[in-house]
């Protein structure tokens, strides 16, 4: 009989073949989707033509997706994506995504039912947790990692101890699954997941919708975890049921599991998070920011670009002006969700408010462009992370948050919630 076990060690042991796996065990495990972009693809295609083989293990389950300095913004970038597009044309890759079919990786892949529940995927891409939202144990690797993989269809890692984390209660107004998983890493820090599996539940969660989901296990990795992952419902299961190429699995935790610690927050008590310069756990709840004026806002990206956050954004905006010193900029997460804006008016909401949208792309999340901050500027951005320089100049700002508040800055010049501009 073996012992109990939580959902990931549930996923690793049946990829390795074994009947259970244990916290800090080395394994070799069959992946079901590799996944690597216009950035680091080309590290991994690389590193795979050194090893000489003449094909990748399965043309299916290797993915490629231009979405980082996409379209091209220079002729590096240009060349980039010129190397995987050959390399996906030359193997047959079946999932190469090209300018106009492709969208923000982690918003894709999922959307296009490429990767599914109780899956290993591995991608060259940090935020590659973010596919935990619908059960997959998913983590990001470095391209040699990918390499291998591409060519052997295996990997091997070393199991993660695991923090189960509750969110129970009803949520605030204006409060989002961005404001949960930032309030998060403000209370255990930028470490307080080194390496482990962040299992999120709870009632909260329970009645969140998928995009919620997303955003959270999107943004496990601030916290240093290998991996964050929510427990498949019917809520799950209603999302994959017409997009999963693949049959998918559902796998959830033993009651008696272990962890190795459990925490719990009433989300009654949280309200809508903004995360200071320059990390993710410098967090203060937007009632305390003070007067922080703006230069820029970006709503997008693998964390909050999806019809929801689109939505939000649309919502706050609606009959009111960006103001006159502010930038606002917003990137439908695929070309599906951006046609999706439109048709349900949000987009023209958006411009007629003065902000502006732009093609699927990751652009200023990681200072790559259609958005770069000069010296001394800032700007509250739904993205991930607000290192020292990751959206432009050194001398520059990021300050993390939701759409909602995103969209009220934007509006009232200065970090904003929606009750200031009412």
């Amino acid at each position: 009989m073996t012992r109990p076990m939580n959902i990931t060690e549930k996923i690793l042991a049946e990829h390795s073949g074994l009947d259970e796996v244990h916290a800090g065990e080395l394994i070799t495990a069959k992946v079901d989707i590799t996944l690597a972009n216009d950035i680091t693809g080309p590290v991994a295609v690389n590193e795979f033509n050194k090893i000489g083989v003449e094909k990748v293990f399965d043309k299916k389950r290797v993915v490629f997706v231009g979405d980082h300095f996409v379209p091209n913004r220079d002729i590096k970038s240009a060349e980039q994506m010129k190397l995987i597009r050959e390399f996906s044309h030359k193997h047959d890759i079946e999932h190469f995504f090209e300018v106009g079919r492709m969208g923000i990786e982690h918003a894709l892949l999922p959307d296009k039912g490429i990767v599914t529940a109780g899956d290993i995927v591995i991608g060259a891409d940090s935020h590659t947790c973010t596919y935990g939202a619908i059960g997959a144990f998913s983590t990001g690797m470095g391209s040699t990692d990918i390499a291998c993989a591409m060519a052997s269809g295996d990997t091997w890692l070393k199991v993660p101890s695991a923090i189960k984390v509750e969110f129970n209660g009803k949520l605030n107004k204006w409060v989002t699954a961005k404001d949960l998983i930032l309030y998060l890493i403000g209370q255990i820090g930028v470490d307080g997941a080194l390496y482990k599996t962040l299992e999120i539940g709870g009632s909260a969660i329970r009645e969140m919708p998928m995009d919620g989901r997303f955003t959270i296990c999107n943004m496990a990795i601030e916290a240093g975890a290998k991996n964050g992952i929510i427990e498949p419902d019917e809520r799950t299961k209603k999302y994959l049921e017409k997009r999963s190429i693949r049959t998918p699995k559902f796998y959830s935790s033993d009651k008696d599991a272990q962890y190795e610690k459990v925490i719990t927050y009433n989300v009654e008590e949280i309200e809508p998070v903004v995360a200071f310069p320059h990390l993710p756990e410098n967090t203060k709840p937007v009632s305390k920011a003070g007067n922080i004026k703006i230069d820029q806002a970006v709503i997008g990206s693998c964390t909050n670009g999806r019809l929801s956050d689109i939505k939000a954004a649309a919502e706050i905006l609606k009959g009111k002006k960006v103001h006159k010193n502010v930038r606002l900029i917003v990137f439908p997460a695929t070309q599906e969700i951006y046609l999706e804006a439109i048709r349900a008016g949000y987009i023209e909401t958006i411009i007629e408010a003065g902000g502006a949208v732009s093609t699927p792309t990751c652009g200023p999340c990681l200072g790559g462009h259609s958005g770069i901050l000069a010296s001394g500027e800032r700007a509250i951005s739904t993205t991930n992370r607000n290192f020292v320089g990751r959206m432009g100049h050194t001398e520059s700002e990021v300050y993390l948050a939701s759409p909602y508040i995103a969209a009220a800055s934007a509006i009232a010049g200065k970090i904003a919630s929606p009750e200031d501009i009412a």
